[in-house]
Parts: C-alpha cells; sequence; structure tokens
C-alpha cells in the first residue's frame, strides 16, 4: 500500500488497541501503543533508503527481506527497544503485541498489490504479488477516514475500528473474488493455455492484464467484464546479444524483480540496443503508448557494454534516449 494508507492504518490500530483493557486502562499506555503501531505501520519500508546506492539496489531489495518473515520479528523487536527506553511500560508484553501487530499487518497488506513482497521468505524465495489490491484503495482510505471522525466524535475507537476492519476484510475477499472471476474472462477471451496475471486499477470495474501463452505475451484491459487486448509480442528464443546483455547487473536487479519481462532487440550504428520491458506498467504519454519500468543495455558489435539503466520512464521514449550515452564504455 501507499505510505498514506499505511499511516491511517497505524492510527486505525492504536485505536483498535482501546479494546484491550490493559490500555485502555492504563496511563501512558495507550499513546505508547500509538506511537508503536504507528511507526510500526511503517517500518519495513525503511529499506526505500537503499535508494542512495541507485536504482537497480532498490529495484533488488525494495520490499524484499525488510518484507521477510525473520524481518517482521526484527523490527518489532528494534522498535519494542527503543519505545521502552523512552517511555518504559510496566505492561510491556501487550506494547510488544500491539507493534508486532503493526509490523505484520504492513507485510500482509502489501501482498495484495502488483508490486508484492517477498513476504514468505525465508520459506519461499519469490516475490508474492496477490493482484486484488490497487496501491492506493479511496475504500480503504476513506473507511479509516470515517473511523478517525467518529473516533474524534467521542465513539469508543475500538468498537469503531473493530466494525472497519470486519467491513476491509470483507471487501478483501470480495476483491479477491473479483479478480478470480475476471482472470477466467480473460483466460475464456484468449483462449489459450498459459499464465494469467490480472491488476487491479484505482477503479473497481478497470484491470490491466498480462497473460503469457506458449508463444505469445498479450496484454490488455478489462472494463466492466469487455475484455480489449492492446498489444501482443512474440517470444523468441534468446541470442547472443541478449546474452550478453544479461551481464549487466541493472539487468540482473530487474530480471530478479519481474516475471512480466518482454526483450526486444535493436541494431544501432553503434551495436546493439537490447529492452526489457514490465509489461505490467503500460502507460500513455502525449497520446503513445510506451512501457514505463525499463532495463536497458546498449553493446558494442564485439558485445562490450557501453551503457546501462534501469528504472521508470514516465514520459516516453525520448526521456530513454537522455538517459543513454552510446559512447560510454563501462568498466
Amino acid at each position: 500500500m501507499d505510505t498514506a494508507t499505511h499511516f491511517a492504518m497505524g492510527f486505525g490500530l492504536a485505536g483498535l488497541a482501546y479494546l484491550d483493557p490493559v490500555v485502555a486502562a492504563t496511563p501512558g499506555l495507550a499513546e505508547a501503543v500509538m506511537l508503536g503501531t504507528v511507526i510500526g505501520s511503517q517500518a519495513p519500508d525503511l529499506d526505500g533508503l537503499i535508494r542512495i546506492r541507485g536504482t537497480a539496489a532498490y529495484v533488488r531489495n525494495h520490499r524484499g527481506v525488510s518484507h521477510s518473515v525473520p524481518a517482521i520479528f526484527l523490527w518489532t523487536g528494534a522498535l519494542f527497544a527503543l519505545i521502552q527506553a523512552m517511555m518504559p511500560q510496566a505492561a510491556w508484553l501487550h506494547l510488544l503485541f500491539w507493534i508486532f501487530l503493526a509490523v505484520c499487518l504492513h507485510v500482509f497488506v502489501d501482498l495484495f498489490n502488483s508490486y508484492g513482497t517477498k513476504g514468505l521468505y525465508p520459506f519461499r524465495d519469490k516475490w508474492v504479488a496477490l493482484n486484488a489490491i490497487f496501491i492506493f484503495d479511496p475504500f480503504i482510505f476513506a473507511a479509516h477516514l470515517v473511523g478517525f471522525l467518529l473516533w474524534a466524535a467521542g465513539q469508543q475507537p475500538g468498537r469503531v475500528f473493530l466494525f472497519i476492519y470486519v467491513i476491509i476484510a470483507v471487501y478483501y475477499y470480495w476483491r479477491i473474488q473479483a479478480q478470480k472471476r475476471t482472470t477466467e474472462l480473460v483466460r475464456q477471451r484468449i483462449g489459450k493455455s498459459g499464465t494469467y496475471t490480472i491488476i487491479p486499477t484505482i477503479s473497481w470495474n478497470h484491470w490491466t492484464f498480462v497473460a503469457k501463452t506458449e508463444h505469445h505475451w498479450h496484454v490488455g484491459e478489462v472494463h466492466s467484464g469487455d475484455v480489449i487486448i492492446l498489444d501482443t509480442f512474440a517470444i523468441k528464443p534468446e541470442n547472443a546479444v541478449v546474452a550478453a546483455a544479461k551481464r549487466s547487473r541493472k539487468v540482473q536487479s530487474f530480471l530478479s524483480f519481474t516475471h512480466h519481462a518482454h526483450v526486444e532487440t535493436t541494431e544501432r550504428p553503434f551495436g546493439y540496443e537490447v529492452k526489457w520491458i514490465d509489461l505490467r506498467y503500460r502507460s500513455r504519454y502525449h497520446g503513445k503508448s510506451h512501457y514505463m519500468f525499463v532495463a536497458v543495455v546498449y553493446l558494442d558489435y564485439d558485445l562490450q557494454i557501453r551503457d546501462e539503466f534501469v528504472g521508470w520512464i514516465h514520459r516516453g521514449e525520448e526521456q530513454l534516449t537522455k538517459k543513454m550515452n552510446p559512447n560510454r564504455q563501462l568498466g
């Protein structure tokens, strides 16, 4: 989920904590729990600081081991120790429980969007993306805002947020079922066996999809049950040029993150351009469609890497051209 929703969930858990009679009755404990749930709801995303090491490191690591099973306990322990040092609590087990719940909830809800996490590591060393909830869901955020207004109006926050979280749990179930129904619609439309990935958008009635069959990638949209195929790419066997480009560490980071990458090779005056596109992220800029998340390598005719790039392109191919230099020779 986005940062704002994680913050809202942190405050929502602080309200829910009033169902705990010890929290509700112990002076200072509710404040410590609120601090713990709000920070705990953000803690796993502190891995975003790795961006200072470059985009490739960020792509490989963001929402990786920081969202894993061991990390849940590490974040909880570190945050608990910090708050206990600042605001010592005799009923420390209650503080520990609510911090743990906040960290767990962060990791859990992140499993349901298209970016996904390594939330099952070390039991499963793969990204898990359940593709049921958009990264910012207006319904979930609005439900929290209603809860905060009721809390401010004097309603008992524990009961308010218990009711809200029951509604949100039902909402998650409904979205999962809607995603399954949409998957079947797309499968019937394409009519071939393969891997079908259905991706939510901010609209309940609009989904995007990436389907991989034996010989093709299909990219499209679903509007209110109407399936539209927008792009089709032939899957080609890997050649020597592509194999040489895969030596790039930036490409390796890109491919470790996505299972929806299509590769294209273009001969240029300096040699070759090899570009991988993540088919999940299709957009339009100035009337032209393009794929925003890419990895690109320039090779000379001796298959030596001249330049490389991984990241987001929001303004089309012109933006990518400005970032690449065919005259650079990497060591």
